[in-house]
């Protein structure tokens, strides 16, 4: 090679600094682009999936089989009221939702159909809803920092908060962000509440009824590798429990000592999800293992487990 076609040490210098920071720019953008879809969260939990055996697959609801069936479906008139979580009650195979901009509860059949809405009468901003059986339902006001436990028939057309107990669930190390989930644990006896952030879990024992014994309890939460909690559900078949996050774009299935098990992405193209579910605010199971989400703003998802 001539010396006029060979590079001089300045000059090589310079093409390479040129190189590295070239390489920084490309290294920077694919890290910024996994950060904003969560992909650092999808990792760890993907690598953690890996070790489950195929025993504990069969005996946990192992979300990666989940595939929806109803996909983005409206919910009408309710364009500019913010679905904020849903709940299934097994004695009336229907679905109740509350609604957290304009508060009130609505019936849903398990095909996303609105049967009826009831207005929250002195709730502010009403954004977990669980069902307790008999006609119970504990709802969570998140910017109240309080826990009503109501009671529902067929002929409920309304509610109002002060004809039913309410309880203090305390400051919150983010007074904006406090107690969002909720959700009825049977088999144990007590209500399952999630602070939205920083990601935390509590418990509160109940016999069912509208008291509630003692105090909340927290739990560890090691396992919620989660930007924010936004709803939580308790699988009937096997005890586990389901852990919801907008911000991440995920669902996690815990076991019953907490540790993760599964996991299923909310981003298009994954679980036959067309497009992104834009903010999963409700998740809940029914005893055949159907899986029920609502997001903001009024959009229903249903997804099954494929044989």
């Amino acid at each position: 090679m001539s010396s006029q076609t060979q590079l001089n040490p300045a000059r090589r210098s310079r093409f390479a600094l040129r190189w590295y920071y070239w390489l920084l720019l490309v290294v920077a953008v694919a890290y910024g682009l996994a950060h904003a879809m969560h992909w650092d969260d999808r990792g760890l939990l993907w690598v953690r999936e890996r070790f489950e055996s195929p025993t504990e697959r069969k005996e946990s609801v192992w979300l990666p089989d989940y595939r929806v069936v109803i996909d983005a479906k409206l919910l009408p008139g309710m364009e500019k009221d913010e679905a904020s979580d849903l709940s299934y009650d097994p004695q009336t195979k229907t679905l109740f939702s509350v609604m957290g901009k304009n508060p009130f509860l609505v019936e849903l059949t398990l095909q996303g159909d609105v049967l009826r809405k009831m207005p929250l009468v002195g709730w502010i901003n009403p954004e977990g809803v669980t069902v307790m059986g008999n006609g119970l339902l504990a709802i969570v006001d998140e910017r109240e920092h309080m826990l009503s436990i109501v009671k529902v028939d067929a002929d409920t057309r309304e509610l109002k908060r002060d004809d039913f107990p309410k309880y203090d669930l305390g400051p919150s190390k983010n007074q904006n962000k406090a107690f969002e989930a909720i959700t009825w644990d049977a088999r144990n006896q007590q209500l399952l509440l999630g602070e939205e952030r920083p990601p935390a879990l509590f418990t509160w024992k109940s016999d069912g009824s509208q008291t509630l014994t003692g105090d909340k309890q927290k739990l560890p939460n090691d396992d919620l590798d989660i930007r924010n909690l936004s709803a939580l559900a308790i699988d009937p078949r096997t005890g586990h429990t389901l852990v919801l996050s907008a911000d991440s774009h995920l669902l996690l299935e815990l076991d019953e000592k907490g540790e993760q098990v599964s996991f299923m992405t909310l981003l298009g193209g994954f679980n036959g999800l067309k497009n992104t579910i834009p903010r999963a605010e409700g998740v809940t199971m029914d005893e055949q293992g159907t899986l029920y989400m609502v997001s903001e703003p009024n959009l229903f998802y249903r997804f099954e487990k494929q044989k």
